[in-house]
């Protein structure tokens, strides 16, 4: 796919004798926002940490920009415009807001421009909504606000790819619709191409355009939501005992 900012090619994750990704080929386009679903053990968290560097796969290629970073540093990931959050928040918990959105700043912003919404640490606070929360040191501040100022912290490195690893676990349900809503933002209003692994189903194909679901480490499904929910192989696999859980 020429236009392709990001290309996973036949990717392949093994630890020992477990396929944990089996060859997946994947696409993600500038501006799109596209979910990743599937059981637990499907190999969802896996691929993200292949596509961001934070392991190598065992085989296959990630093309960015054209180049092949497969077994390179996250660096180099950050360095064509990689972000990810993880499923437990990862920030510096005797550090400030402000000084964690500072370290984003720092550690890989300075070497991409800023975007106009985004020039400083107190706009990205202003966006991500923890302006008075930027003097608490971040261990002072909710588990909610704790993964908001992990996307702060993403953002800071500025990125043109978010990758989003259950940001809506543990939060209210009016939390998970304002994290929607934000995400949505990000993408409407910085351009960024989002994709967005959560257990929370409904509320993921309620607000992406396009969903992968990937089952025992295969893609075994790449469309539109309304697509994905009538694929018998995805209803047996997963979505007919999560919608069922998730309506209960």
């Amino acid at each position: 796919m020429a236009d392709a900012l990001l290309q996973a090619r036949d990717l392949t994750v093994r630890f020992g004798g477990l396929t944990a990704v089996d060859a997946v080929n994947a696409s993600l386009r500038p501006g799109e926002l596209v979910g990743i679903i599937g059981p637990n053990g499907a190999g969802k968290t896996t691929f993200f940490n292949a596509i961001s560097g934070v392991i190598a796969p065992t085989s296959g290629a990630l093309l960015v920009d054209g180049q092949d970073l497969a077994g390179q540093g996250p660096h180099r990931y950050a360095a064509h415009g990689i972000a990810r959050t993880f499923q437990t928040p990862r920030v510096f918990a005797d550090m400030t807001a402000a000084a964690n959105i500072d370290f984003g700043l720092q550690f890989a912003g300075r070497l991409r421009p800023a975007p106009a919404l985004l020039p400083d640490a107190d706009a990205i606070l202003a966006l991500i909504g923890l302006s008075r929360q930027a003097l608490y040191p971040a261990a002072a501040i909710t588990p909610s606000q704790q993964r908001l100022l992990e996307i702060g912290m993403a953002l800071a490195t500025r990125p043109r790819i978010l990758l989003l690893d259950e940001v809506a676990a543990g939060l209210t349900e009016a939390e998970v619709e304002a994290m929607a809503r934000l995400i949505r933002r990000l993408r409407d209003e910085m351009g960024l191409a989002v994709v967005w692994i959560e257990h929370a189903v409904t509320t993921l194909l309620r607000h992406v355009e396009r969903v992968i679901v990937l089952h025992q480490g295969r893609k075994i499904a790449d469309g539109t939501p309304a697509e994905v929910v009538r694929n018998a192989e995805v209803v047996e696999a997963y979505l007919g005992d999560e919608m069922n859980e998730e309506t209960a």
